[in-house]
């Protein structure tokens, strides 16, 4: 896209100014597990969650009763609307509290801006996106960080707190219960297409608004022990995660898990992500299925601003399987 972009704001795609866009963006998990391996820092004893299994957030216990949870996430634009690229941000950025059945407090902005290409007020359109989803969850944005980048990046690092006796974590889950999803999937697909068509899918977009808050509550409140919640590494990578920290197995009934209109279709028409396809490339060799490459293509779709994957039944939400005893497998039915 040409420079003069910058003097006409509303001729502008977001989305043709990043190479990836949301969490479809992520570096795949195959890669970010071995860039990590084997780096340990300090251990300090009032970490209760850390970089052990890959869980959602951080959380230090800070007196018997309290955790702090802390967490960050960021990614370049998923639509190309600024004001609705920075709320989906800001959501999905505090879903790692809820995910945790934490409670956000505070977040600070992070920005990175292509500053010679895109004009300030799209800056501003952004921010206030953001705002909107932290005032919507009840907190103030207290700072923040920008930095000049060559594509533009946005999202927030958030704090939270809970009660570490209730504390949801992926490594928790028990054989024997049912899987609960809490927002239907296929958000990847659904963006890549609009960032290739301009295409809108209201659906997709009031999926990746809406927090987590209800539902984390719920949970909590119902003593699931077990959560994560769906996005980059998709439904199939995050079950996968939970099943293999807890050392238990995880059967899915793809016919039970809810899709966002027009998901299937657009998986049809060959809108795949690149990052979905390096999602299911990572977990097939952990997949029993005789399943179809399409189904499994959904389920390995790169969420943006998912739902959470909650091991027990919380009412109002679909039950998509059940785990069982194993060691770490997801089975697809």
């Amino acid at each position: 896209m040409s420079q003069n972009t910058k003097d006409n704001p509303g001729a502008i795609r977001l989305t043709q100014f990043a190479a990836g866009g949301g969490c479809a963006c992520k570096i795949p998990p195959g890669e970010l597990e071995d860039a990590v391996a084997g780096l340990v820092g300090y251990a300090d004893p009032n970490v209760i969650v850390g970089l052990d299994d890959g869980d959602d957030a951080a959380a230090i216990r800070v007196r018997d009763d309290l955790a702090v949870i802390s967490t960050a996430d960021f990614f370049t634009p998923v639509v190309d609307d600024a004001y609705t690229w920075g709320r989906i941000a800001a959501v999905n950025a505090l879903s790692d509290v809820y995910a945790m059945g934490g409670t956000p407090i505070t977040a600070i902005n992070l920005l990175g801006w292509p500053r010679d290409v895109l004009p300030q007020e799209l800056i501003r359109e952004v921010l206030r996106g953001g705002l909107d989803a932290a005032t919507a969850a009840g907190i103030s944005v207290t700072g923040g960080h920008s930095i000049s980048a060559p594509e533009p990046i946005y999202g927030m690092a958030a704090t939270g707190t809970a009660d570490p006796a209730r504390l949801m974590r992926n490594d928790a889950a028990e054989p024997g219960l049912p899987i609960t999803l809490t927002k239907p999937i296929g958000s990847g697909l659904l963006n890549n297409r609009h960032k290739a068509t301009g295409e809108w899918f209201e659906q997709a977009v009031a999926v990746m608004t809406t927090l987590n808050a209800d539902a984390s509550r719920a949970a909590v409140g119902a003593g699931v022990r077990a959560a994560t919640d769906v996005t980059g590494f998709g439904l199939l990578g995050h079950l996968y995660k939970m099943a293999r920290a807890s050392g238990v197995d995880a059967v899915v009934d793809v016919t039970k898990v809810p899709l966002i209109d027009g998901a299937r279709e657009t998986l049809r028409d060959g809108f795949v992500p690149g990052g979905s396809r390096r999602n299911l490339d990572w977990v097939r060799p952990h997949v029993d299925s005789d399943r179809g490459e399409e189904e499994l293509l959904l389920l390995a779709d790169a969420q943006t601003s998912g739902g959470l994957l909650l091991i027990g039944e919380i009412p109002g939400y679909p039950v998509i399987g059940e785990t069982t005893a194993g060691t770490g497998r997801v089975r697809v039915v």
